[in-house]
């Protein structure tokens, strides 16, 4: 597979503007923890393997557990994840897939009962960043870092 574009170049002040929601959102209070599990469920369900790699490798890095990662997509299932974090994995699933029901009443009562409004705002916000780099990294058909792949 070849990369068919690179929007960085071809785009920059595109590019640039989602870079700033990106730094933006690195200054948000969500944990590092909420975040990964975002990005890498929303890049699940995006089927962006060059997000899902940078992503799960990002959570390692921030002390993630590997099977909390295995068991991501599957969540609803697990008893890895606190009722906290299924809230937060099911707006993600809901803003991701956003034309199926959009976000819920019943998820976003959910998110009230842990989340501050200013939080769920940035959940918000992250759910959507995160999907338009699965959006650009799929549809350009950006490789992912490791090349050891066989």
């Amino acid at each position: 597979m070849k990369q068919r574009l690179n929007i960085q170049e071809l785009e920059p002040n595109a590019y640039n503007a989602v870079l700033g929601i990106f730094k933006y959102l690195e200054t948000s209070t969500l944990s590092k923890k909420s975040k990964n599990l975002i990005k890498i469920r929303a890049s699940q369900i995006n089927t962006c393997a060059y997000c899902i790699e940078m992503h799960t490798a990002e959570a390692l890095k921030n002390k993630e557990e590997q099977n909390r990662i295995f068991a991501l997509s599957a969540w609803k299932e697990s008893p890895l994840f606190s009722e906290k974090e299924k809230a937060l994995l099911s707006a993600t699933d809901e803003v991701t897939l956003i034309s199926n029901n959009g976000l819920t009443e019943n998820t976003f009562q959910k998110l009230k009962e842990y989340f501050t409004d200013n939080e769920i705002a940035q959940i918000i916000m992250q759910i959507g960043e995160i999907n338009i780099w699965n959006r650009i990294a799929v549809s350009t058909q950006m490789f992912h870092s490791y090349t050891n792949v066989k």
